[in-house]
């Protein structure tokens, strides 16, 4: 075996170890023989166990983002497309590298904050937030909630997605449309102007009724009907 090919090895090992125990259980040793190689050989290509972590990381983050950032280059997609693209390609990155993404969400060491997983949701949000904006201003919709709003789409595919990775009981593709259908019935009837209904001060102030709650529900049984919507 080339020193290349044991890298790789060591790689496909350590990946393997750290999804399934997270970072503090796992030691040199156990790595070495599940290898089987000596512990040297470990210190060797990449200094120790945080060496290596830290290519696994990097890989794997390189990979996540090439994979949802290539779906999200177009600024004038439909709102919904673009819940759609990000929904699908984290949960195929998910089907494609398990692994890879047990290893980003377990506990990790303390390292430089830029290099973690919420750092690059946290890019992910920004590409969103820049298509959520261009959408909003087309609608003619306030965009001071813009950057909540895509906190809000990211984290709920990241957490379902983290959810299925663990209870595999349906296609990416039926998750992704129920991912879909949650966020598109609430992102297609925002208000300009949200506020809460039954809770806080102004809905104490102006109670929710029947009537608006009847109305609401029709405004939504016409959204549906309408194929424009889709």
């Amino acid at each position: 075996m080339t020193s290349l090919q044991r890298r790789e090895q060591l790689i496909q090992v350590g990946r393997a170890l750290f999804a399934a125990k997270g970072f503090e259980a796992v030691s040199v040793e156990e790595i070495a023989a599940s290898a089987k190689v000596s512990k040297p050989i470990v210190y060797e290509h990449f200094g120790g166990k945080e060496g290596l972590y830290a290519v696994i990381v990097d890989r794997e983050m390189q990979t996540l983002t090439s994979t949802i950032t290539a779906t999200l280059t177009d600024p004038d997609m439909h709102p919904r497309q673009i819940v759609e693209r990000a929904a699908l390609a984290l949960l195929t990155y998910i089907e494609q590298n398990a692994d890879g993404f047990q290893v980003l969400v377990r506990d990790s060491p303390s390292t430089d904050p830029a290099g973690s997983f919420s750092s690059l949701l946290g890019d992910i949000s920004l590409q969103v937030e820049d298509l959520l904006t261009a959408s909003f201003k087309r609608q003619k919709l306030s965009v001071k909630g813009v950057p909540y709003y895509a906190q809000m789409l990211v984290g709920m595919i990241v957490f379902t997605g983290q959810y299925w990775a663990d209870r595999p009981k349906v296609s990416k593709e039926q998750l992704a449309a129920y991912i879909v259908d949650l966020a598109w019935h609430g992102l297609s009837r925002l208000d300009s102007k949200p506020a809460l209904r039954f809770e806080g001060k102004r809905a104490h102030n102006h109670p929710a009724t029947d009537t608006a709650d009847e109305a609401d529900s029709a405004v939504h049984a016409t959204e549906r009907a309408d194929p424009a919507e889709a």
